[in-house]
């Protein structure tokens, strides 16, 4: 497969660039193909970048509403606020079994072009992947919630796995003491990769491989997110949604935000996306470079400058997600070039504000399952139809 015409988003320079089996196998301003049979795609005013990577999430609970209607100053006070005031609704999804929610948490990152997503939680069991579900990790809820943190944090068994944990998730003393005792309680110095850090400071920092800001969520619950300008000085800082309970499904809304707060340069908050994270995570993914794997998005570019074009993408504008190698999603008007080369595989053709996609796998029977308990649930799809190409 060999894709021409597409403007990098970090620099602006129009590359082509050809895809072997699984990998990226050439980057240049032009590439050459002797084989007739292959599959070459040319585009005009189009980004490329590497797939996003969404270093937090909860793929079970993407079916919530935003849960709280005030501001809270900590996640323990959140917590038992929606467990009191929400017991119907929290109800109602969790009736949908595990399995149909896993799969639309992996539809929503598909959707806004995520080919990477770290699922925090127990780990899951999901036979065909979209997209890569990142698990090699050793969870810990958070100091609060998770039942003998401080024996699991300090199980040799698991000392190479980074620990990743809630953290500082508050702006109480007791969100910034709650840290201090994680950092203390780490004898093995274990690798940390603390998740929200909003209470985080500049000393307790160091102490952490890295921290996952989310700022939609932290915002929604906390009126303030992590002093990330400060914080990156001692720490990687890698990008992460959380899930629909306290932030909205599309990333692309959450990069805007992050955006306008100013607390990353435009390249850093752009490689905490990409580069940074696939070293956090060690994944060999988040560059458009030879050997690299081939987890590609092609959208739409709005404006002359690249990264500002970056950061006014919206799902509507994806030309073409590659997972692996594989197409995942595709603009429809792309069909008639791609359809001898996917011939046999389900696709579902969707509306996703205004525009027409055509996404990998049987979503018209997701969906019909999901409204089959959840009938009131809005997705932020129209299904078509689904097809076999």
């Amino acid at each position: 497969m060999i894709l021409h015409g597409v403007s990098e988003a970090n620099t602006g320079q129009t590359i082509s660039l050809s895809i072997h089996q699984s990998k990226i196998d050439g980057v240049s301003s032009n590439i050459t193909v002797d084989d007739a049979n292959a599959l070459q795609l040319h585009f005009k005013d189009a980004l490329v970048f590497p797939g996003l990577i969404n270093s937090h999430d909860h793929l079970d609970f993407n079916l919530f509403p935003q849960l709280g209607k005030r501001t809270y100053t900590n996640y323990t006070q959140w917590g038992a606020y929606i467990h009191q005031q929400f017991k119907q609704e929290i109800k109602d999804v969790l009736q949908v079994p595990t399995e149909l929610r896993i799969k639309w948490g992996i539809y929503k990152n598909l959707l806004c072009g995520v080919t990477t997503v770290v699922n925090h939680g127990e780990r899951l069991n999901i036979d065909e992947q979209l997209i890569t579900v990142y698990e090699d990790t050793h969870d810990l809820h958070s100091p609060a919630f998770e039942k003998l943190w401080k024996l699991k944090i300090n199980n040799p068994l698991k000392k190479k796995l980074p620990v990743v944990i809630h953290t500082g998730e508050g702006t109480d003393d007791e969100a910034t003491r709650e840290i201090d005792r994680l950092i203390s309680w780490n004898t093995l110095h274990r690798n940390l990769i603390g998740i929200h850090a909003v209470a985080m400071t500049n000393k307790q920092a160091k102490h952490f491989k890295a921290v996952v800001w989310c700022p939609q969520s932290n915002y929604f619950l906390l009126n303030k997110t992590a002093p990330i300008h400060q914080l990156k000085q001692n720490t990687a800082v890698i990008f992460g949604t959380d899930s629909t309970l306290t932030s909205n499904w599309n990333i692309w809304d959450h990069i805007a935000m992050a955006h306008k707060t100013g607390l990353l340069t435009d390249k850093e908050l752009y490689h905490s996306l990409n580069i940074k994270p696939s070293k956090i995570w060690g994944i060999n993914t988040g560059q458009i470079s030879s050997g690299k794997d081939a987890d590609i998005v092609i959208t739409h570019k709005k404006k002359e400058n690249a990264l500002n074009a970056f950061y006014n993408i919206t799902p509507a504008d994806i030309l073409l997600v590659i997972h692996q190698g594989n197409i995942r999603l595709f603009e429809q008007e792309l069909l008639p070039l791609l359809a001898p080369y996917l011939r046999g595989k389900h696709f579902t053709l969707i509306k996703i504000d205004g525009a027409f996609k055509y996404v990998e796998g049987k979503l018209e029977d997701l969906v019909s399952e999901i409204k089959a308990y959840l009938p009131e649930f809005v997705f932020p799809i129209e299904v078509i139809n689904h097809q076999v190409i």
